[in-house]
């Protein structure tokens, strides 16, 4: 008899079977750390009750401000064990930012990594909430772990129903109004389910997930499948190529996911040719443009392990571009992000909705049963990109005649940064708040590895009083690291196109020339 009643069972229950049936098995490791199957199992059913003993309840929202720690999986566990939606806060961005993002989602319980006990207090202080607790002592709220040791680990079925929200992700928005995306319950199982056949079903050797990445984009999704399908997760707080270049070869990682750059800089490191990475069976990429000719130095240096994966928060999975793809001696088809997963329909439509035939550039729409409930509270901007059960994705692309995609450009204002994504009119508007600024426009520039760098021209006041350190300055204060230009130059007016909107596109190509020319 299924736990749960209803005869649905969540993405957490699954993942919990899994790790009762191997309760000896080191599941997690963090440092020194090594958790095993139980350990975790017990966890997570500890603190759902802990959870509870604080009136948190089915339907609300727990945020998490945590960083990679093994108790970060659990209490995203436990939250959704008892029904809660789960949002996962970037620790990068600024705490105005984060506190926004608390209100907006109508927090009622705050968890924060005592790493983090100082931004916390700064970001409730803008932000209250009902409950503060801690993974652990932290000189603030209540101690969750100190909670969950006096609670049972007996297991309990999960209130939570297939179409209630399971997390909200931000993918951008700072100003009153974030941009958040709800995903179901039903919408989380179905993309563990059309992950296309894994390495361990053609070898048997259980996944070894590296997460380097911010548990909070998609390095969690990658790690629940892990742990899901009988695997095991190697947590590193950040990235950073020599340490894990070593933790591979210590841990002997199978698969390991990066954006484009990163995979870059590990390549390029020197330790690489020197470090065993035969036990990779698998390096995902994606969430920004990757360089072919960079991909299949990559190929080179790691062997046929290479796999892109393309999607949206929006969209879940979309499409995936296999390790047989990647070849090296025929570089023109890593422009490609793959075929479509099973179960996903692609599109590409023109502005009038009509769809176009292989080779024409259209924007790429998507039909599957992973795409997105909608924005949080944003009717209006939900009924914009969601029509008639297809998702207009804001990228422009075309398909070939065998049915794969390539994206070329892509219609959101939007620069995808390692971290998440700068919206340009947020970061103009905080720009053009400086006392010296008349006038500010903001884009991305792809360096010599394909990933985008954050740009702005700025129109100065006639007497002056600004330069690029104060501006840099500004943004990092007011909006987070990740916000932060690259390069900003000063012009006397922007150049304006027929509709009298600034030219982003001839700023783009001066920028690019002058970068060209140094």
């Amino acid at each position: 008899m299924p736990l749960n009643a209803n005869d649905f069972r969540t993405y957490v229950e699954h993942t919990l079977d899994v790790l009762a049936a191997t309760p000896d098995r080191h599941v997690l490791v963090h440092r020194n750390r090594r958790v095993t199957g139980r350990e975790l199992h017990d966890l997570v059913h500890r603190m759902a009750r802990a959870l509870r003993t604080q009136g948190v309840r089915h339907g609300q929202t727990v945020t998490l401000l945590s960083g990679n720690l093994p108790e970060t999986i659990a209490v995203r566990y436990a939250a959704n064990l008892i029904g809660c939606r789960v949002n996962h806060l970037y620790s990068k961005l600024a705490a105005e930012v984060q506190a926004t993002i608390i209100r907006d989602v109508e927090t009622h319980t705050l968890v924060v990594d005592p790493r983090y006990a100082e931004r916390a207090r700064e970001v409730t202080g803008q932000a209250p909430v009902k409950n503060v607790l801690t993974l652990g002592p932290a000189g603030m709220g209540t101690d969750l772990l100190e909670l969950a040791a006096g609670e049972s680990a007996e297991p309990f079925p999960s209130p939570a129903r297939p179409q209630d929200t399971c997390t909200i992700r931000h993918t951008g928005g700072t100003t009153g109004h974030p941009k958040a995306i709800c995903t179901s319950f039903d919408q989380v199982a179905w993309f563990h389910d059309v992950i296309p056949e894994d390495i361990m079903a053609r070898t048997g050797q259980p996944i070894r997930q590296l997460v380097c990445t911010t548990l909070a984009h998609a390095a969690g999704m990658m790690a629940d499948h892990a742990l899901r399908t009988g695997g095991a997760v190697v947590l590193m707080e950040d990235f950073e190529p020599a340490a894990v270049l070593a933790t591979i070869e210590r841990e002997r990682i199978t698969h390991l996911f990066l954006l484009p750059p990163l995979l870059y800089q590990l390549m390029d490191h020197a330790d690489a040719a020197r470090t065993d990475t035969s036990s990779l069976r698998r390096i995902s990429y994606g969430g920004c443009p990757s360089s072919p000719t960079r991909i299949a130095e990559a190929v080179r240096r790691f062997g046929p392990v290479l796999n892109q994966f393309y999607g949206q928060n929006e969209a879940g999975g979309i499409s995936v571009l296999t390790e047989e793809d990647h070849d090296p001696d025929h570089p023109e088809r890593l422009w490609s992000v793959g075929k479509a997963l099973e179960g996903v329909e692609v599109a590409i439509r023109d502005e009038s909705g009509r769809d176009l035939p292989p080779g024409e550039h259209g924007e790429i729409c998507v039909r599957s049963a992973g795409i997105m409930q909608g924005y949080w509270k944003q009717p209006e901007l939900t009924a914009e990109v969601l029509r008639d059960g297809w998702l207009h994705t804001g990228d422009i692309g075309h398909l070939d005649d065998e049915g794969y995609l390539t994206i070329v450009d892509r219609l959101k204002d939007m620069i995808v940064v390692v971290g998440g994504h700068v919206y340009t009119t947020e970061l103009e508007d905080l720009l053009n708040s400086h006392p010296h600024v008349l006038q500010s426009a903001v884009f991305g520039v792809p360096d010599a590895n394909r990933m985008e760098q954050v740009h702005a021209v700025v129109v100065p006041t006639q007497d002056g009083g600004v330069d690029e350190r104060s501006l840099r300055e500004l943004v990092r204060t007011e909006r987070g690291t990740m916000y932060e230009p690259a390069r900003v130059d000063f012009l006397d007016a922007l150049p304006l196109t027929d509709a009298g909107k600034p030219d982003k596109k001839l700023l783009r190509r001066m920028v690019e020339q002058a970068t060209a020319a140094v």
